[in-house]
């Protein structure tokens, strides 16, 4: 058996990943092998980290120099479909893989079955630099494999630990595994590629509200205990289930009707909705602890992102602008907040903020707040595209810079 080290996960730290499973076993942090496939957290937030930067820096190139990228897939199509598609699962395996075992007492998938998964998530991304070096369907079929095969694995877990609550979070993978077929089969047929782009963005908005309701008001309440305070976030209820289902309508009329009237009323009560449901996780008590902070900053893009859908529909912003309200501000910024946190919990770091992890969230709000601008003043469009892009990469190079060092080293014991 392979060897293995680490403390109960019902000791671990209580912030490193939600919702640890009481009573369950010993966490499976290898000692065996490269430290970067022992947990699922370490490859995929790293490489999900590099090609964050390398995407966005190749499509810049393409935009200022001709580089040519994505061949007979299309440079526009493959920038919005490795973002969405390619990016962002690497983070949500990551989270899951890591998550996953604490929801259900068995030991993480590591070592070979790991990097298996890795390798097919990474033969993805470099098929489809040149996916006509093969037959572009070739190439579409080894970039759809990943996502099948995460599910697969998470369901046999979640299914193997008997923790059936947990299934329903596979649901969102499941979207987001059946928006990148929609996505493929708009590009090879002309379709409406924008509706599978709003389909895969919206897949993985309803993961930031099914999770975010669990990982926002768990990780508060610990800190704020902590701090000695005595108001806690209200705990879930029939109004976040509410709130989610709304959303989730609000999603489905942004993704087959976005410029209809019942879009419009949904995308607000959606954003009306959350809102008052980030106000009840008493963000603001968190101040003192950028950690967590980030937190309840990345989720505002959420109501956020569905007023800027409302105002889309009227015809008052630009579609593209609030896509990437979606994109930069929910994605970006919640994938960013996640990464650095269970990264510091489950590598032993303390649980607070460094300089530099202060510094990515800056970066990434930053760019999130200027992308949705380049459209609404096309007089500075290139000017703050570029902003925006750069401080997109500095955020995910100083993740890099600063959290490489604990995702490729074993884990260090606190205290």
């Amino acid at each position: 058996m392979t060897t293995q080290e680490g403390t109960p996960a019902a000791s671990a730290s209580p912030d490193a990943t939600p919702f640890i499973r009481r009573g369950a076993i010993a966490r499976g942090l290898k000692t065996t092998g490269p430290a970067i496939l022992g947990y699922g957290f370490r490859p995929f937030f790293f490489g999900g980290a590099i090609w964050a930067i390398l995407a966005m820096l190749l499509w810049i190139l393409s935009l200022t120099f001709g580089l040519s990228i994505g061949g007979s897939y299309g440079g526009v199509n493959w920038h919005a479909h490795e973002m969405v598609f390619g990016f962002a699962p690497a983070v949500l395996a990551g989270f899951l893989l890591t998550a996953v075992p604490n929801w259900t007492g068995r030991l993480p998938v590591a070592g070979t079955p790991l990097a298996i998964l890795v390798g097919v998530w990474l033969a993805g991304r470099l098929v489809f630099l040149a996916p006509d070096l093969m037959h572009i369907s070739i190439s579409i079929i080894v970039e759809s494999l990943f996502l099948p095969l995460l599910l697969f694995i998470a369901a046999r877990e979640i299914v193997a630990g008997k923790q059936w609550r947990n299934l329903k979070v596979l649901s969102g993978v499941a979207l987001v595994m059946i928006a990148n077929l929609v996505f493929h089969y708009m590009v090879l047929t002309n379709g409406d590629v924008a509706l599978a782009s709003r389909f895969g963005v919206s897949a993985f908005v309803l993961l930031v509200m099914l999770m975010g309701g669990r990982i926002i008001p768990s990780f508060t309440r610990n800190w704020l205990n902590r701090a000695g305070e005595t108001r806690f976030p209200v705990p879930f209820n029939r109004y976040d289930a509410l709130s989610v289902f709304i959303g989730a309508i609000a999603c489905l009329g942004w993704i087959a009707a976005p410029e209809s009237s019942p879009t419009v009323v949904f995308a607000l009560i959606a954003g009306a909705l959350h809102a008052i449901r980030l106000y009840r996780w008493r963000g603001w008590s968190t101040t003192p602890e950028k950690l967590v902070l980030i937190l309840h900053v990345a989720y505002a893009f959420v109501p956020l992102g569905f007023i800027a859908v409302a105002c889309s529909a009227l015809g008052w912003l630009n579609p593209y602008s609030a896509l990437h309200v979606m994109t930069v501000g929910v994605m970006g910024c919640m994938m960013l907040a996640v990464m650095t946190r269970a990264t510091r919990g489950h590598t032993g770091r303390e649980l607070t903020a460094s300089p530099t992890t202060q510094l990515i969230y800056l970066c990434i709000v930053a760019s999130a707040l200027t992308r949705p601008f380049a459209e609404m003043i096309p007089d500075f469009f290139h000017t703050l595209l570029a902003a925006s892009a750069l401080l997109w990469m500095a955020a995910f190079s100083l993740y890099i810079a600063e959290y490489a060092p604990m995702l490729l080293r074993h884990r260090r014991s606190r205290g």
